[in-house]
């Protein structure tokens, strides 16, 4: 191959990578409104389960998801930046953007037309956002603001977060603290006198199985969206309690 070929194509590579890139990260369009929290965070008992947003970490950048983003609770705890565009009076001069975390569930509300009320009406795409977060990208005054948004990566301090609950039949978890994806789509558990047992979605990002680990040092094993799984070993000692959370390791 001559130099001038070899130079064609490595330019030709370079452009797929950047048009690759680009799509990666490329902006969607959708609304946002907010509703007004004066602690900050938009709900303390999302659909997701999370409970306090603040003692998760989430606080104030939290927000609820329309139908179509929700999908089923499986988009709990995935970060997506979200700016305000396309309206001079709204939204703040530069469009700057906010991270957020889906941690709830905005429900759709068919009694209202989709662009006065009915924000959250399938199949539109709609963040609900606390009125801090909100404050970050646009004018207060503004009562629903045209954004864009994209799906990135999680940034999060420490390990994930496992707080287990249940009874000696019924076993759950509650996932939190999820870096990488911020989604869990798999997860099994394993006490010290058991194999992995695949555990089933309860509802947003609590999961269950019908075991008793009861006196059991506990291992997780989590799978995110992207498919990459990750094992925690003995992250509850034997003498764990219900109620009780512990700290594995991150993605």
């Amino acid at each position: 191959m001559g130099a001038l070929q070899a130079t064609f194509l490595f330019l030709i590579l370079l452009k797929a990578c950047e048009i690759t890139d680009a799509e990666d990260g490329e902006w969607k369009t959708a609304t946002a409104t907010y509703t007004k929290e004066t602690d900050g965070s938009i709900i303390t008992e999302g659909a997701c389960g999370y409970g306090d947003l603040h003692r998760t970490s989430y606080g104030k950048h939290s927000a609820g998801l329309s139908t179509i983003l929700f999908n089923r609770g499986s988009s709990c705890g995935a970060c997506y930046e979200v700016r305000c565009v396309d309206h001079i009076l709204w939204c703040l001069q530069g469009s700057p953007s906010v991270i957020l975390t889906a941690t709830d569930f905005c429900p759709p509300n068919y009694g209202l037309a989709a662009d006065y009320g009915g924000w959250c009406n399938f199949p539109k795409e709609h963040f609900e956002m606390s009125e801090a977060a909100f404050a970050e990208i646009a004018e207060r005054s503004g009562d629903i603001v045209p954004v864009q948004y994209r799906r990135v990566k999680c940034e999060r301090s420490g390990g994930l977060r496992f707080t287990v609950s249940g009874n000696s039949r019924f076993f759950q978890v509650l996932i939190t603290n999820v870096g990488l994806d911020g989604e869990v789509v798999g997860v099994k558990v394993k006490g010290s006198r058991t194999g992995w047992i695949a555990m089933a979605r309860n509802w947003g990002q609590n999961w269950q199985c019908s075991i008793n680990l009861t006196g059991q040092p506990i291992s997780f094993e989590v799978t995110a969206s992207s498919g990459r799984t990750l094992a925690s070993y003995n992250v509850a000692p034997a003498n764990w309690q219900f109620t009780q959370t512990f700290e594995g390791k991150q993605f």
